[in-house]
C-alpha cells in the first residue's frame, strides 16, 4: 500500500514551513496481479495443433509370397527435380522405350489436373513419386498434398534411378 511519511520538526525557531511529505508506493500487489494475469492467459489459451496427414503403410509381405509386378499401363511416374521443377510420364521406364517426359507445376492447373484426368481414365492408376537428390522437402509435402486432394489411393515413394535423371537432363525442359 502507499504510505506517506512525515519528517519530524528540527526544532529550530523561525518561520514555519509546510511539512514535506514523501510518498513510497509498494509495487508488490501490482506485480502479483501481473503474474496472476499472465498465468491465467497462459493456462486458458489453446495452442495451435500441428496438422498431419494420415499415411497408410502397406503390410510387410511374407517371405514365401512372390512380389507383385506393376503393369506399365497402370503406372504414372512423377519426377521431382531441383528448383521446384516437376516432370511426369505415363508408364514405366524401359530400356528399349523412352517415354515422353512432360513438365508441369505444383498448382491446381498443373499436376493436379493431370492426376485427375489420369485417374478418370484409369482408376487402377499407381503413382510412382521419385524425388531427386536436389529436390526440396516443401515439394515433397506439396506432392503428398496433391495425392490427398485428388484422392489417389495407390502411390509409392521410390528412389530415382540414373535413367530417370538422364531422362530429365536430356529432355531440355
Amino acid at each position: 500500500m502507499a504510505e506517506i511519511q512525515q519528517q519530524a520538526d528540527s526544532g529550530k525557531g523561525g518561520k514555519k514551513r509546510a511539512k514535506k511529505m514523501s510518498t513510497k508506493i509498494d509495487m508488490t500487489p501490482m506485480v502479483d496481479l501481473a503474474f496472476l494475469l499472465l498465468t491465467f492467459f497462459m493456462l486458458t489459451t489453446t495452442f495451435s495443433k500441428p496438422t498431419v496427414m494420415q499415411l497408410t503403410m502397406p503390410v510387410k509381405p511374407k517371405p514365401d509370397d512372390p512380389p507383385q509386378e506393376l503393369k506399365a499401363s497402370n503406372a504414372f511416374t512423377i519426377l521431382m527435380g531441383e528448383n521446384n521443377k516437376i516432370y511426369y510420364y505415363e508408364g514405366l521406364l524401359a530400356d528399349d522405350v523412352k517415354p515422353e517426359l512432360k513438365a508441369s507445376s505444383y498448382d491446381a492447373n498443373g499436376i493436379r489436373k493431370t492426376l485427375l484426368e489420369r485417374r478418370q481414365r484409369d482408376p487402377k492408376t499407381v503413382v510412382l513419386i521419385k524425388p531427386a537428390d536436389k529436390s526440396n522437402y516443401k515439394n515433397m509435402v506439396d506432392i503428398l498434398d496433391e495425392m490427398n486432394i485428388t484422392d489417389q489411393r495407390k502411390y509409392a515413394l521410390v528412389d530415382i534411378s540414373k535413367a530417370d535423371e538422364e531422362l530429365i537432363k536430356t529432355s531440355g525442359l
